[in-house]
């Protein structure tokens, strides 16, 4: 029984770490994305950088919605890249559960 919850005791930390290092990733791509899309960026490294850093994080609500709005920017100046940037989401992220 001691085994059980010192495994759950670990598993209840990486947990919280987990959510800080989502809660963090959030705080410091928020004003790189509002920034890209704001001056309507086109530089293709900035973007696909922040995607790439992104991408890690899309399990949290808030990462999701900053790498949905990027893609969003970036599909009108490269529209194949940022299909491969959804694809690349969907084999991560998405489940192959069926949804009600």
């Amino acid at each position: 029984m001691n085994d059980v919850h010192t495994l759950v005791k670990s598993v209840n930390a990486l947990a919280r770490e987990l959510q800080g290092l989502q809660t963090t990733a959030v705080a410091e791509y928020t004003p790189v994305v509002e920034t890209l899309i704001a001056t309507g960026s086109r530089d293709v490294r900035q973007i696909e950088r922040t995607l790439d850093g992104l991408l890690d994080f899309c399990g949290h609500a808030p990462a999701l919605q900053l790498y949905r709005s990027l893609c969003r920017h970036y599909f009108d100046i490269d529209p194949v890249a940022t299909a491969s940037y959804v694809n690349a989401y969907r084999e991560m992220w998405d489940s192959d559960e069926v949804k009600p």
